[in-house]
């Protein structure tokens, strides 16, 4: 399942990408905009500056921007960078020890293919895609 942190954080980022144009946007504009505390949105934001997802400028003048154009920014990469773990079971989490059963397991090849299903489909839109009105 995918938290609240990555939702919002895709959230903040179509904001961003529709809203800042050639500037910096303020983080109480991005907050309130997406009904959230500035506190959370902070933190938030401190993580993908420090995963160079987004620019930081602080003083007058100072917020967020995007480092690229929205098409070059791919869902997958920032669910990931909020520390999604997109594995469906546990022995294919990154970092995962595996499973002592995982030779004899029946289960194992299905849950590969699905994670390459949520990888492939998670990969193949943009912030672009994200910013298209239905």
């Amino acid at each position: 399942m995918i938290s609240t942190r990555g939702r919002y954080a895709l959230r903040f980022l179509v904001d961003l990408a529709e809203n800042q144009g050639d500037g910096f946007i303020a983080l109480k504009d991005i907050a309130a905009r997406q009904e959230l505390s500035q506190k959370y949105a902070e933190r938030l934001l401190a993580v993908l500056s420090d995963k160079n997802i987004v620019a930081a400028k602080h003083g007058k003048g100072g917020g967020y921007k995007l480092n690229r154009k929205p098409d070059k920014y791919k869902v997958s990469e920032i669910l990931i960078a909020m520390d999604e773990e997109l594995a469906p079971v546990a022995c294919l989490a990154c970092g995962g020890d595996g499973c002592d059963r995982a030779d004899g397991c029946r289960t194992l090849p299905m849950w590969k293919e699905f994670y390459g299903v949520v990888n492939n489909f998670f990969d193949n839109i943009t912030l672009a895609d994200l910013m298209q009105k239905n």
